[in-house]
């Protein structure tokens, strides 16, 4: 018994429909691992937005992007050009095997048109939103990288402070250990300093003090060097003198006795500390005396003249000059009792004592 059409039919369809079923599973299309694929990065993302500043590929650079979606839009589109391609084949063949020939007329098509119609529309209205989305992406992507940029140059400053917070912390930490307790506080460092300026400045005045000092004992040394030139110079006059007379006197005690009276005079000199004596005058007398007071270290001069009566002994003025006090009363009395040596060492005494 011959089989029947309709089960040769139905045959055919089924080798048709396995062989349509093994063309695809040999396309390779991988539809399914692309769509897990996707769905995993994206619940990634969702859970965690810190991946896409991490540098998750694709999704950093915009270019990227951009040239991904393109390659993705290609695929999609490839892949409806092979479904339609093959839906349009297979109603082909199911309708060229089928017994019964497809009822199709003008309100069949009049239908499709106006479905294909609202299709267009949604398809293009689709169009409109993605090219506005486009529009929206080329004008924030740049706000987005500056953004980018901004909280990359923060990030890496905040690693950079931290870093250094953590350098400061070792240092602080090695200081600590290299100072133990008691560390100097800013209060006892403030203490020392102002005791350290003091003692600065007590030092400083007692350079001060000692350079006066030096250069007092520079002008004494001057006046001492000075005083030896003139010393030798009448040293040598006098050995001069003392030749000339030792030719011309016999009495051998003379040399002795000059000698003497020159050291006596000397003597005298340095004991009253007297620099210098000088006759103006008949009556006229200058003698200036260099005194130290008790208590100072810079000597002082004092100068007396002595006026006295022409062609007599009797003291009639007196003029002192140095002293810091007014002495005109003790001036009188002496002159008064013409007493000249009282009047000297009345003012050499009130000298030394800082009047």
């Amino acid at each position: 018994m011959s089989p029947a059409p309709k089960d040769i039919d139905s045959s055919g369809k089924l080798e048709v429909a396995r062989a349509l079923r093994a063309k695809l599973d040999e396309a390779k299309l991988h539809i399914v691992e692309d769509q897990n694929r996707f769905d995993t990065l994206q619940s990634a993302l969702a859970k965690d937005p810190g991946l896409i500043s991490e540098g998750v590929a694709g999704t950093t650079d915009p270019a990227i992007v951009a040239a991904e979606v393109a390659s993705q839009i290609a695929f999609l589109r490839n892949l409806k050009f092979n479904y339609l391609q093959q839906k349009a084949k297979d109603q082909y063949v199911k309708t060229i095997v089928s017994d019964e020939a497809p009822n199709i007329n003008a309100e069949d098509n009049e239908l499709l048109r106006i479905e294909n119609e609202k299709k267009k529309e949604i398809l293009s209205a689709a169009k409109a939103r993605l090219a506005e989305k486009y529009g929206d992406v080329r004008t924030l992507a740049p706000l987005v990288e500056q953004d980018y940029n901004k909280a990359r140059a923060l990030t890496q400053e905040a690693a950079a402070l931290a870093s250094k917070i953590l350098d400061a912390r070792l240092t602080l930490t090695r200081l600590r250990q290299a100072h133990p307790h008691p560390r100097l506080t800013i209060p006892a460092a403030n203490a020392q300093l102002d005791a350290q300026v003091a003692e600065m400045q007590e030092l400083d005045d007692e350079l001060q003090q000692v350079n006066a000092q030096v250069e007092d004992v520079k002008e004494r040394v001057k006046t001492g060097a000075r005083e030896v030139e003139r010393l030798r110079v009448e040293r040598a006059d006098l050995e001069k003198t003392v030749k000339a007379g030792q030719d011309e006197i016999q009495d051998g005690r003379v040399v002795g006795l000059y000698d003497w009276y020159t050291v006596s005079l000397a003597f005298y000199r340095a004991l009253v500390s007297l620099e210098t004596s000088h006759s103006e005058s008949e009556n006229e007398l200058h003698l200036s005396y260099a005194i130290t007071p008790r208590g100072a270290s810079k000597r002082r001069e004092i100068f007396i003249k002595l006026l006295f009566v022409p062609n007599s002994r009797q003291l009639a003025d007196a003029e002192v000059e140095g002293l810091v006090e007014d002495i005109g009363d003790v001036v009188g009395a002496h002159v008064q009792a013409n007493d000249v040596p009282g009047l000297i060492a009345a003012v050499l005494a009130r000298a030394r004592a800082g009047a």
